[in-house]
């Protein structure tokens, strides 16, 4: 196992050292080598058959044109050799030696190497006529016999070679048969295990470089949800890696901004609230008419003064809070937890606002238990509902619903107001967002409620995210739950 793995690292450390565009060259180059391998196999088997059945078929045809000369020559022979015993002229024993050589030359091509005994006999007996033909026998009763065995056994010879032939020819097509099938086989084999390799190649090839592009899309959308605590590291091509280099040092800057504009925002908050609280206290003073008495129109300028600092405190102490959420999110006291028991505090805690509204609020679910920090969670179930209600027409219904799965708890909170803009889906979540849809008489937010619900959930390893819905609003938080 741990040599599989070394074997494995240091392929993988050969192949890093190529670009992308290297690898996918490679990879085209190999997978076409393999196909042209597999079909050069499959050109040269069609060829080797082609030519086997070639010579299976030029044989065949030369076995059967052979024995149909033989048997022509035969009978030419006999008939040569009666007439020169009848008539006695030199042209029929020359007709006759012709005819026996092209027989013997048939016969060296049909039985030398099949039927030796055959051929032998053949020959003997075809000699012995010609040993007849030159003597004076031929006119004996001898040299008459001799010519009748010789031709009544010379027929029966040529029969039984071509029979061998015959059986030779259908020995040879059914090996040719053998052959194509045994090739076919092969063919087939090599066909399957050529698309096999191909397709392991390939989803290798694919599986080894599409990694390090989903580990630098994972990378940008935790760049893109200001997640800055996890280091950027792609592996793979020589491009891919300086890529994560690249986007680590990114993702360190950043990181290094988001620090500096969190601290800015905490110190200029701070800043501003000890003049605004000299701002309030001298319009406190001006409105309990300590300098003095105050006309109509002061007193108005005055209501005017008061309000606005009332606004601008509220704005600074939001900030504040969402900075402290920020950084109180990576500090969980985690605990065991009963989540309906929660919802039902967080619900109780804002009944007078939700009484006010007429709403109805209820806690549906099972009972469960997770570990969690409980004051944290608590906050952000706060303002999802705090939401739900801000949003919600009078006399509505408002659903909060806990539900345990396989190792996860999800928690709905499911409204009846006017939804979100599909245009503002996407940055429901960002800081000081507020959507285009408010319905009449609600309150004014201030962009940072739903903001600090992603903190909190994300520091318990969960997610929030809106469900696409006709009417209302659906949140939904998934929380991971190992007990």
């Amino acid at each position: 196992m741990v040599l599989s793995t070394l074997r494995s690292d240091a392929a993988d450390g050969m192949l890093a050292r190529f670009s992308f565009r290297q690898l996918l060259f490679a990879g085209f180059i190999l997978i076409s080598l393999v196909l042209t391998a597999s079909s050069v196999q499959a050109l040269l088997a069609l060829e080797h058959l082609t030519r086997l059945g070639r010579e299976t078929a030029a044989r065949a045809v030369m076995l059967s044109e052979q024995s149909q000369l033989l048997t022509e020559r035969t009978l030419a022979m006999e008939r040569s050799a009666r007439q020169f015993m009848v008539l006695d002229e030199l042209v029929f024993r020359e007709r006759y030696r012709s005819a026996w050589e092209q027989g013997r030359a048939a016969l060296a091509l049909l039985a030398a190497e099949r039927s030796p005994e055959l051929a032998g006999e053949w020959t003997r007996r075809a000699d012995a006529v010609w040993s007849v033909l030159q003597t004076g026998k031929r006119r004996g009763r001898a040299g008459q016999t001799v010519l009748d065995q010789t031709f009544a056994r010379l027929p029966v010879i040529n029969e039984q070679m071509a029979a061998q032939s015959k059986r030779e020819t259908a020995q040879r097509n059914s090996a040719m048969l053998d052959e194509l099938e045994r090739q076919r086989q092969w063919l087939a084999a090599l066909l399957f295990g050529g698309v096999v390799l191909s397709a392991i190649l390939a989803s290798w090839f694919g599986t080894w470089l599409s990694r390090p592009l989903r580990r630098i899309e994972q990378a940008i959308g935790r760049l893109g949800e200001n997640r800055f605590d996890q280091i950027v590291t792609v592996d793979g091509p020589a491009d891919t890696r300086r890529l994560g280099q690249q986007l680590d040092w990114l993702r360190q800057r950043l990181a290094a901004l988001d620090d500096d504009q969190k601290r800015f925002a905490r110190h200029i908050s701070h800043e501003l609230k000890t003049p605004l609280a000299a701002l309030r206290e001298g319009v406190a003073l001006l409105e309990d008419e300590v300098a003095g008495p105050l006309t109509a129109g002061q007193r108005e300028i005055a209501g005017i003064l008061r309000q606005n600092s009332a606004a601008l405190q509220s704005q600074i102490e939001d900030l504040l809070r969402y900075n402290a959420a920020a950084w109180d999110a990576q500090r969980l006291q985690r605990v065991e937890v009963d989540l309906l028991a929660l919802l039902h505090k967080v619900v109780d805690e804002q009944r007078l606002q939700w009484q006010a509204r007429r709403l109805q609020v209820s806690v549906e679910g099972d009972p469960v238990r997770l570990l969690a920090d409980a004051d944290k969670l608590g906050v952000a179930l706060a303002n999802i509902l705090s939401n739900a209600v801000r949003f919600s027409p009078e006399g509505a219904r408002i659903v909060l619903r806990a539900n345990a799965g396989t190792g996860v708890v999800v928690i709905d909170c499911i409204d009846q107001g006017p939804g979100v803009a599909a245009d503002d889906a996407r940055r429901i979540f960002e800081p000081f967002f507020q959507g285009s849809r408010h319905p009449a008489g609600a309150r004014t937010g201030n962009g940072i409620g739903l903001s600090i619900v992603r903190e909190y959930v994300g520091a318990h390893q969960g997610s929030v995210q809106l469900i696409p819905r006709s009417q209302g609003a659906h949140f939904r938080i998934e929380l991971p739950n190992e007990k």
